[in-house]
């Protein structure tokens, strides 16, 4: 299944390697583009959209777009931790400011229940253990009420090269008996494969896999900076030709087969981007191929040390 992630709707900087240099700094060209965006997503067949605070507009966009539907399998993922402070600023010294406070939680709860019904899924965003989110009691507590107040799932996005402890340590958390975290909303892709350890697991406790960063930040496409992936641009290419599609459908296509009954999301920014991902379901990767693919994989301490070298674009 294929979902929309929304941060390069709601802002017009995000890190990656931005391929699209005619994004319109206007800003109401720019909420034109992502509400044509959301539109065509839904006209398509997408029912799964991702969205945050600290993705600039992105909420407040979602929402507004949202109530021009009645449509109840519309499923809304969004989360709370992240302030966007960057005020479209491409300059800005800070984009984004991180706070794992009770206060932000319910600060930020009072804006993204709007959603409800639709909301589906809470989450922490990019829980990590420095924060010490995940032993917060109080925080936790107010989850557990959340989650049982409103029917709505409770899970976390992780980020960093230690993803898999993250994940570890929040299957072990519980409220009054009851595991709390249905959701995990993890960085896969062909360069950074760390999720496959756990992802059997996961599966078998019944929880949601959301998969981002599926094209990894833009750097599965050719780039001389990174002469190391030769050999990988060269196969991705042969693949896309190969198969008639673009290369990121490669990339999704490897995460969606690897990890079954995932929501893989497209981070697409405009609609262009959007219809190339879609085609994801009209290939299949042969074994060989999908194994072939598998061989790319680096080390999670140096992808991330990379991917921390990404400008803002």
């Amino acid at each position: 299944m294929l979902g929309l992630g929304t941060a390069a709707l709601g802002r017009p900087q995000y890190i990656n390697i931005r391929t699209d240099k005619n994004v319109n700094p206007h800003l109401e060209a720019f909420k034109q583009n992502s509400f044509n965006v959301l539109e065509h997503a839904y006209q398509l067949g997408i029912r799964y959209f991702d969205t945050a605070p600290g993705y600039g507009l992105a909420e407040d966009l979602l929402l507004e777009w949202l109530q021009t539907k009645n449509d109840p399998t519309i499923q809304i993922a969004t989360k709370w931790g992240y302030t966007y402070v960057a005020n479209f600023d491409a300059n800005a010294k800070v984009h984004e400011v991180k706070e794992h406070s009770l206060e932000k939680l319910k600060e930020q709860w009072e804006v993204s229940n709007a959603f409800l019904p639709n909301l589906k899924i809470y989450q922490i965003h990019s829980a990590t253990l420095e924060t010490g989110i995940l032993n917060n009691t109080d925080v936790l507590r107010h989850l557990a009420f959340l989650k049982n107040e409103h029917n709505t799932q409770i899970g976390i996005t992780t980020t960093g090269s230690n993803q898999l402890e993250v994940i570890k340590k929040a299957l072990d958390v519980s409220v009054e008996g009851k595991q709390l975290f249905d959701g995990f909303q993890i960085t896969y892709n062909i360069l950074d494969q760390s999720l496959e350890a756990i992802a059997k697991e996961l599966v078998q406790q019944d929880k949601k896999i959301i998969i981002k960063e599926a094209v990894a930040n833009g750097r599965i496409f050719r780039n001389s900076k990174y002469p190391e992936y030769a050999k990988l641009y060269d196969t991705l290419e042969t693949l896309a030709t190969k198969h008639q599609v673009g290369l990121d459908v490669i990339a999704l296509k490897f995460c969606q087969q690897n990890i079954k009954n995932s929501i893989v999301l497209s981070g697409a920014s405009n609609t262009e981007q959007l219809k190339s991902n879609l085609q994801v379901d009209t290939i299949t990767l042969s074994e060989e191929e999908i194994n072939l693919l598998k061989t790319f994989k680096v080390n999670p301490m140096e992808y991330w040390q990379e991917r921390k070298q990404l400008a803002w674009n």
